[in-house]
């Protein structure tokens, strides 16, 4: 999912931004920013949700100086499907699939690019993990921005209705 159609002005300075693996005491704030994101939609998962679909090795956020200014998260999953917004998963099994359930860039990082990092980043890891395609869903009128990063809309993909009209299942080759 991701909705980052509202843009708002950066702030002045994001030095020291880095791209991490997601630590214990960022989860308040993945949380606080996932429900800012998605609650409008009406969306929001939860945490215990968004750690289910936290794999350690594809998932990561944005630390901006000591700060979570945004976060990724991906698993191996089937490619056709995807998780079901309003039940936590089980364990992962391995797939050549990988899914980007989650990003969320924090507002006031919106419109410098980060978006298109995280997804660069996300294709890099998967690229050296022997994935084959990245899939998500959009939601939000996101589909043009996963456009332009390569993903293919596959409106004939039938998804879980918890993710609410309009959602499409978009896929791309990783290689």
């Amino acid at each position: 999912m991701s909705d980052l159609r509202h843009r708002e002005s950066a702030p002045a300075a994001t030095g020291g931004a880095r791209l991490r693996p997601i630590e214990e005491p960022d989860w308040a704030a993945i949380t606080r920013l996932e429900a800012s994101a998605y609650d409008p939609h009406g969306l929001t998962e939860g945490q215990s949700a968004l750690r289910s679909r936290a794999y350690p090795d594809t998932s990561f956020v944005l630390d901006t100086g000591g700060r979570v200014g945004g976060y990724l998260l991906a698993l191996p999953y089937p490619r056709g499907s995807s998780p079901d917004l309003h039940r936590p998963e089980g364990p992962v099994q391995h797939s050549a699939n990988l899914h980007l359930h989650d990003i969320v860039i924090d507002p006031r990082l919106r419109g410098c690019g980060w978006g298109r990092r995280l997804v660069g980043h996300l294709i890099g890891i998967g690229r050296t993990r022997a994935y084959q395609r990245i899939s998500l869903v959009s939601v939000g009128g996101t589909a043009g921005f996963w456009t332009a990063c390569g993903f293919q809309p596959h409106r004939d993909t039938e998804l879980p209705v918890s993710y609410g009209p309009g959602a499409v299942y978009m896929s791309r080759a990783i290689g």
